[in-house]
Order: structure tokens, then sequence, then C-alpha cells
């Protein structure tokens, strides 16, 4: 693995996109530490610790984690790429839902590049709204008697609007450079460095809580067994995300002609087991967190309503498990249509061993899918619990808690193996040692 590594450099073109990535992710990261101006730094740290607990919280923490650390710096890339990604979901939803959108997607590239530039719109749009919500909220907060704004008023809401708009399409186009110039997903490796970068402020906090005297059991204390179970939990989730990532039904397929000694040939369908990705998690994140918004009104119905749905409750981790498996069923349902391919299967004359073309097909392919879906709808619901389970069960932070589980692990491990499968490509097809002995794919692709 260590060799793979190793000859990354002595191809010429790897090498060129790998050193762009990392120039164009390092640029990404000197962003975050530039501040909005006329902002008060330590006021504005203080005044969302105080709002902790409440929806607006989890939505910001949500927002600050896709920024990486963004915005709790309050910087110009405090809203990230998360409005983006919003769109793009959101499109990916419609044109499979809307008849005129669907007819634009088929268009092939003309059709696929309307719906990109409509998506970008809709990002820049989603921006403007994100930016006015958190700059109106910064106008008027207060932390130990100071302003989290230095000059209140319409001027700092219109401009700073503005300025983290202009962030968020600066790392769009860079999401693009990297796509154009780079190595990988441009806009994935934006989110997964910005994950990432928490990590070292998570050690840090372990390093200070740390204690090797036997009274460690104490809740303010992280003692060695502590750590021995961190480790041994954080690398099971991670196998267990990569083996489910990477799982996969394949469905036998054959076609009626036959090839040059004598025998029909057979391929496979590919059926993912979890293939909502982390969707399902983002879906049910933004939608458990509407109820707690609510907490803010003095109606005291309201109030009490709002607080059934506070975070850790009963009724709070029973939603957010009924809606993970929704949206995993839904997403699915969008991205997999079994008749669709039933009618493809019959035109070009392929067919399932077994089981006969058009709807025996079709009913086959949904009760396939349904079962896996189930499965991996179950998995990523355990996955989005976990970060909670630890931060109850041993005293931590949300900061250590999020790299067990939830929306960050199952985005770090989908856009790493991605990243590592495009560079295996390259070093396979220059007639270079894959990461696997013997020059093979990585398990788990064939």
């Amino acid at each position: 693995m260590f060799s793979a590594f190793a000859n990354i450099a002595k191809i010429p073109d790897l090498r060129k996109k790998t050193l762009i990535t990392l120039g164009l992710l390092v640029l990404c990261r000197v962003g975050v530490f530039v501040p909005l101006p006329g902002v008060n730094l330590d006021a504005v740290v203080g005044s969302i610790g105080e709002k902790k607990g409440s929806g607006f919280a989890e939505f910001l923490g949500v927002l600050d984690m896709f920024s990486g650390g963004g915005l709790k710096k309050m910087s110009i890339f405090a809203l990230g790429i998360m409005p983006y990604i919003s769109a793009s979901i959101i499109f990916q939803l419609l044109s499979a839902i809307i008849p005129a959108l669907q007819k634009v997607a088929k268009e092939g590239e003309s059709g696929r590049r309307k719906i990109t530039q409509w998506t970008r719109y809709a990002g820049v749009v989603l921006c403007i709204i994100q930016g006015v919500i958190i700059c109106m909220n910064l106008n008027g907060s207060k932390y130990n008697g100071q302003s989290a704004v230095i000059s209140e008023g319409f001027w700092f809401i219109f401009s700073s609007s503005i300025i983290l708009t202009a962030g968020t399409c600066f790392l769009m186009w860079l999401g693009d450079q990297i796509d154009e110039f780079g190595l990988g997903n441009g806009v994935s490796l934006i989110i997964m460095m910005g994950i990432l970068s928490r990590m070292p402020s998570a050690l840090v906090q372990i390093v200070s809580r740390f204690d090797t005297s036997l009274d460690a059991a104490e809740s303010s204390k992280i003692g060695p067994s502590h750590i021995f179970i961190l480790l041994l939990l954080f690398l099971l989730m991670v196998m267990a995300v990569v083996f489910v990532t990477q799982a996969e039904r394949r469905i036998p397929m054959q076609t009626p002609k036959r090839s040059r000694i004598g025998f029909k040939q057979q391929h496979f369908l590919p059926l993912k087991l979890n293939a909502s990705g982390v969707i399902a998690i983002i879906f049910a994140n933004s939608l458990i967190v509407l109820p707690s918004l609510l907490s803010g009104v003095n109606i005291q119905w309201v109030h009490d309503f709002a607080g059934f749905f506070q975070q850790g409750s009963f009724m709070y981790v029973t939603l957010e498990i009924g809606l993970i498996i929704f949206f995993s069923y839904f997403y699915t349902a969008v991205l997999f249509d079994p008749k669709e391919h039933a009618e493809n299967f019959k035109q070009y004359g392929m067919f399932i061993p077994g089981i006969r073309p058009g709807n025996d097909t079709r009913d086959y392919l949904e009760s396939v899918m349904n079962r896996i879906t189930l499965a991996g709808a179950v998995f990523i619901a355990i996955i989005a619990m976990v970060p909670q389970i630890i931060q109850n069960t041993m005293k931590v932070s949300n900061q250590i808690s999020d790299f067990f589980g939830g929306t960050g692990l199952l985005i770090v491990v989908g856009v790493a193996l991605d990243l590592v499968n495009r560079i295996e490509s390259h070093l396979l097809m220059e007639r270079y040692e894959g990461f696997m002995k013997g020059g093979g794919k990585i398990k788990g692709r064939r």
C-alpha cells in the first residue's frame, strides 16, 4: 500500500492532479480564518454557546460541521458548501418527480448543463436566505454585555449576507476547478476537508481531559480504559461503514446472444445496500430540528409541544429513526425505478434467470430492493444514533462523538473510498501496482 502512494510521484499527470487538489483544498482552509468585517468573535462564540440545546443551535452545529468550523469563526466561508449541496439534493429529487425536469434531464449533456445551472442559481438563493437569517440573529445578539456586531443595522445584514454568498460561490468555483484539473469530486473533498479539520481540536480535548489516575472514572476525566474503548469503537465503526458502503446485491443477468465459445453472456446488476448514502440522515436532521425551533415562541402549549422533541429525548430519537428509514426508502425509490429497468431489459433482450421478462422482473427487482433497503436503512439509523450514545455514556463533547458515526463519518469514508478508487485506477492504467498486493483492485469492486 505504501509503495502505491510512492508511485503517485512517478506518474506526471497523477502527480500534477494531486498537487493541484492539495493546493486548492489548502486555499479553502485559508478562507475559514478570514473573519467577516464588523464581527466581535468572542461575543459570537458566547452567544452561540448560550443557545445550546435549541433548534437553531442544532442547525448552526450542522452548518459549522460542513463549513469546517467557519461558522464559529464567523468567516467569509461560514456557510460552507452546504447551500449548494441542499440545492443539488432538491433538484435531484425534483428531476425524478416533475415530468418537465425529467424531460430536460434526458436531453443528454445539454440537459445536465441546464440542471446544473439551475442548481447553482438555487444554491445562491439558499445562500442569501441562510446568510440573512444568521446575520439577523447576530445583529441583536449580546454576550456579557458585548454586542456580537460592532455596528448593528441594515447595512451589516446586507453587506455580510453578500459576503457570505460570495464565499460560498467561491467554494463552488474551487470545487469545479478540482473536478476539471484535480483529483476526485471537488465539492465532496471540500466537505471532507471541513469535517476532518475538526479532528485536531477533538484530540486536544481528549488530551486535556486525560488522567491516568485510578479515579479517572469521573465525568470530567478520560482514563486509559476510555481511550482504548474509543479507539476500538472508532476502528469498528469505520470498518462497518466501509463494509456497508461497498456492499451490494448482484442480480445475475443473461442475454440470448452466444459468445464465440458457445455460452450465453452473463452480467450482473449491482444493487447498493445503502443506495441513499448520507442523504437520509441529512433530510432527517433537517426536519427533526423544526419542532425545536418552536421553543422560542412565547406560547405555552407551543413551548410544551417543542419540549417533547428536545435533543436526546425519547420522542426525538424515535422520530429521527423513523425519518431516516422513511427517507432511505423514499430516496431509493427516486433513484431506482424497477419498472424502467424491467422495460430496458426487455428491450435489449436481457433477462434474470428463472424470472420472466416484464412485470415479473419488475416485481422481483422491487422485492429485492425493498429487502436490502431495509437493511441499509437500519444500519444508517444505528450509525446516526452512535454519536448520541457515546456522548451520553462517555460524557464527551459532540465534537468528539461526531467522529464515531452520523453524517460526518459516512461522508468521510465515502469520499475517501472514491478518492482511493480514482488513484488506484490511475496506477493500474499506468501498469503500476494498486493498493492491493499483486495489482488487484480493492475488495468489493469488480
